[in-house]
């Protein structure tokens, strides 16, 4: 497959990323998104297909077996998400793509893809900042926001690696030079 445009939101959890997409592809009828499947829980608004395709362990695992990920992340233990290969490479066919996917998957995608994916890692402005958004959101335990903050420090060294980093502290200001970011990319 060649020609095609795969654009990679990435970001440390909370920090915007998945807004920022729903933003993206009203501003951009031809975009398509890439649902991402993982083995967590649906949470209360979710629909299988539509936020994730949700998926056990085992039948996760099989996909991986079968080489139908394009890549996957145990993000915590137990927990899965990855990208389904056969969904992106179908409506690449058809348009560019967007995909909302943690950092080190972000990075294979890149590393797979070169030119044809532009990686935008989405930053808080502060650690701080994330977890005060963390805890405003109210899905998280006691337990499950110390791991993700921490997991988000980690992330933030990945940066480095993305093709350029869009720092979330105004989500006008993000979106707007997001759209810039993909523009320029989609006109290349």
């Amino acid at each position: 497959m060649s020609n095609f445009h795969i654009i990679v939101l990435t970001a440390p959890s909370g920090a915007g990323k998945t807004t920022i997409a729903h933003r993206v592809l009203q501003t951009l009828p031809e975009m398509q998104f890439s649902v991402s499947a993982t083995t967590r829980s649906a949470r209360e608004d979710e629909e299988h297909g539509e936020d994730y395709y949700f998926l056990s362990e085992q039948a996760f695992r099989e996909r991986i077996a079968a080489s139908d990920l394009l890549e996957y992340e145990e993000v915590y233990p137990g927990q899965f998400y990855g990208t389904l290969r056969p969904e992106v490479e179908k409506k690449a066919e058809h348009g560019p793509v967007l995909l909302d996917i943690d950092v080190r998957g972000a990075v294979n995608v890149k590393e797979i893809y070169g030119d044809e994916a532009l990686v935008l890692f989405i930053a808080p402005p502060s650690l701080e900042a994330l977890h005060d958004r963390l805890t405003d959101r109210g899905t998280e335990s006691s337990d499950s926001l110390r791991e993700r903050l921490e997991r988000a420090s980690m992330e933030m060294d990945y940066a480095e690696r993305c093709d350029a980093v869009v720092v979330n502290d105004e989500l006008d200001a993000a979106v707007e030079e997001t759209l810039g970011h993909i523009r320029r990319f989609l006109n290349s």
